[in-house]
């Protein structure tokens, strides 16, 4: 989906107040890896099985083709200097237009959602939730989902109190 909002900035409404939401660019390689990084510990403490520690998601040539990419929409949350970053939203933009089961529709798909650890309380992560769901109606998207790892109560529940609904749960048996 093709979209003007590179350039697109909005003050982060409730967040700090300095704090004003664009897309990401390749400047803001070195500290997205700085939050992807936040996030894999996360997810590493709470399943050591199944997350690696200490490594990167994806490389910096990766990374810029996703922040270059109007498909998969990276926002950041950003001080007023414009060179801090407070959090990001990754999302994705699927269909399923050849599906037999499935209608067509349009969802963005919040793939990665975190908020720096000293910026949290600051109502960042709220903001930038705010801030895709404009961009998925402006996109003419029919809804916006997200995966939450049960290990991880605290952004389930942040999730639960932005209006997020559980509509497939993932189940597992360990062997």
């Amino acid at each position: 989906m093709t979209n003007d909002t590179n350039r697109d900035e909005t003050t982060a409404a409730g967040a700090a107040p300095d704090a004003h939401i664009r897309r990401a660019e390749a400047r803001d390689i070195p500290q997205l890896h700085k939050l992807l990084r936040e996030v894999l510990e996360v997810h590493h403490r709470g399943r050591p099985d199944l997350f690696n520690t200490g490594v990167t998601k994806y490389t910096d040539d990766e990374l810029a083709s996703i922040v270059s990419n109007d498909e998969t929409p990276v926002f950041g949350a950003f001080a007023a200097d414009d060179a801090t970053l407070y959090g990001y939203a990754f999302c994705v933009f699927e269909r399923h237009a050849d599906s037999h089961i499935l209608t067509d529709v349009t969802t963005l798909y919040i793939d990665d959602i975190c908020v720096d650890e000293a910026a949290r309380g600051r109502h960042v992560g709220t903001a930038l939730y705010r801030h895709v769901l404009d961009f998925a109606r402006g996109a003419g998207c029919y809804n916006v989902t997200l995966n939450v790892w049960s290990c991880n109560p605290g952004a389930q529940a942040f999730y639960e109190r932005m209006g997020l609904k559980p509509y497939k749960v993932g189940m597992e048996q360990i062997l």
